[in-house]
C-alpha cells in the first residue's frame, strides 16, 4: 500500500492547486472571504498566465481604473495551495469584461488536464440592500454562462444587515417580550425577509444554464474569530470528484470539523457498500480514512501498521486522528498518532466509543442518517475539546 505523503503527492500533481473562481460587485466582501479562508489578513500575491509576479503597485493602479485581468492568479502565502481568480467590472455593464469572463469560464470548466481547471466558483451576493440583491449582473451570468460541471456555490454575504431591518418592521410588536422571544421573532422576520426577495427563486430559474449547487450565508466576517468553515464544508461536498474533494480538504488546514465528516463517509461507505457481509482490508480502510487529515506526511511504510491491533473501528480512528492534529507541531506525524492512541486507550472515550457504537448499530440508520448519528457521537466525544 502507498504512502499517505506518496499518494497525496500524486494527486496534487494531478490537480495542481485547488482553484476558485470568486465573483462578485465591488464591496461584495470577496477579499475578505479570500483571507478567512486562507486564515490571513496579508494581501495575495499576483501572477500573470506566465507565472510571474506583478508588482503590487502596478496592480493597485490598474483596479483603480477599472482595469482588471480575470486571467491573473491569486495565491496567499498562508496557504499557496489555494489559486483564486477575481472577476470584477460587468456589474457596472461592461460587455466586455463580461464576455471575457464566459470566455474564461468555458476554457476552463472544459480544460482536458485537470490542473488547468477551474474547481469551483463562488458566486457572491450582498444583502446589505435586500431590495436589490439580484440584479442584471446575477441575471446576465445565470442565464448566459456555461459552468459546466464546475459546481457553483452562491455565497450570501453581508446577511447581518437583514436582522437590523428585520428589527425595525417589527419592533413595536416586540415590547413586552423576553429576550429569547425577540431573538426567536426577529429571526424569523429575518428568514421572512430573506425569502421575500425572491432570489432562490431567480438562481432556480430552469432557463438558467448555470447551475448553483449550493447556497451559503456569511455574517459579522469583519469579526477576528469568523471563519469561512461554512463555505468550504459546502464546497467540499458540492464536489462530484473524490479526488478533487479530498484535494480541497487536504489544501485547507483549518477545518477539522470538516475532516471528520469526509472520514465519517468513508467509515459509513464502506460497511454499507454491498448487502452481504463487509470485506475490508482493514489497514486499506485505515489509510482511507486518514487520507482526509492534512496534517498526516507518513514518510516511509503505512502509517497506522503499528496501532492496527489497537484502533478497532473507524470512529475511533477519526477520534484518534482529530485528537492528533492538535498536539505540537514539533512531534512528526506518526509519533502524534501514536501518543494519541495511548491517550485514547487510556482515556474514557474508548470505553465511551465501544458502548456507543453498539447502541448505533442496533438502530439500523440508513446511510445519510448513520452519517449524521456517527458525526454528532464523535463531535460530542472528541478528546481535544476534554
Amino acid at each position: 500500500m502507498a504512502t499517505i505523503d506518496a499518494q497525496d503527492s500524486d494527486l496534487r500533481e494531478m490537480i495542481g492547486r485547488f482553484r476558485v473562481l470568486i465573483i462578485g460587485r465591488a464591496n461584495a466582501g470577496k477579499t475578505t472571504i479570500l483571507q478567512k479562508v486562507c486564515n490571513t489578513t496579508d494581501d495575495p500575491e499576483i501572477y500573470d498566465t506566465k507565472g510571474e509576479k506583478i508588482d503590487d503597485a502596478v496592480v493597485k493602479s490598474s483596479i483603480k481604473r477599472g482595469n482588471h485581468d480575470i486571467q491573473n492568479e491569486m495565491v496567499f502565502k498562508s496557504s499557496p495551495g489555494f489559486l483564486f481568480h477575481d472577476s470584477c467590472g460587468f456589474e457596472a455593464g461592461s460587455e466586455e469584461e463580461f464576455e471575457n469572463m464566459k470566455k474564461f469560464i468555458s476554457e476552463h470548466a472544459h480544460a482536458k488536464k485537470l490542473n488547468e481547471r477551474i474547481h469551483a466558483i463562488w458566486y457572491c451576493i450582498p444583502m446589505d440592500n435586500p431590495s436589490r440583491t439580484f440584479q442584471r449582473s446575477e441575471e446576465k451570468f445565470f442565464i448566459e454562462c456555461d459552468t459546466g460541471n464546475v459546481p457553483v456555490v452562491v455565497v450570501f454575504t453581508k446577511f447581518e444587515a437583514l436582522r437590523p431591518v428585520a428589527f425595525g418592521e417589527i419592533k413595536k410588536e416586540l415590547k413586552g417580550s423576553s429576550a429569547e422571544e425577540r431573538s426567536r421573532r426577529i429571526a424569523q422576520r429575518v428568514e421572512e425577509l430573506f425569502t421575500n426577495t425572491g432570489v432562490l427563486d431567480r438562481l432556480s430559474d430552469p432557463n438558467n444554464r448555470a447551475r448553483f449547487k449550493s447556497y451559503v450565508r456569511l455574517q459579522n466576517m469583519n469579526q477576528p474569530n469568523a471563519n469561512c468553515n461554512t463555505l468550504l464544508e459546502s464546497t467540499t461536498f458540492a464536489l462530484d470528484d473524490k479526488e478533487l474533494r479530498l484535494c480541497l480538504v487536504l489544501t485547507q488546514q483549518s477545518n477539522l470539523e470538516l475532516c471528520i465528516k469526509c472520514a465519517v463517509g468513508t467509515l459509513v461507505d464502506h460497511p454499507t457498500r454491498s448487502s452481504g457481509p463487509p470485506r475490508i482490508d482493514l489497514e486499506d480502510y485505515q489509510y482511507e480514512i486518514a487520507r482526509w487529515f492534512p496534517h498526516l506526511n507518513a514518510a516511509n511504510g503505512s502509517l497506522f501498521t503499528a496501532a492496527n491491533r489497537l484502533i478497532q473501528t473507524g470512529i475511533a480512528i477519526i477520534i484518534v486522528l482529530e485528537y492528533s492534529a492538535c498536539l505540537p507541531n514539533s512531534l512528526k506525524s506518526l509519533k502524534r498518532v501514536e501518543s494519541a492512541v495511548d491517550y485514547y486507550l487510556k482515556s474514557p472515550t474508548a470505553v465511551a466509543v465501544k458502548e456507543g457504537t453498539k447502541e448505533i448499530s442496533r438502530q439500523g440508520y440508513k446511510k445519510k442518517e448513520l452519517e449524521k448519528k456517527i458525526f454528532e457521537f464523535i463531535i460530542e466525544n472528541r478528546m481535544s475539546k476534554k
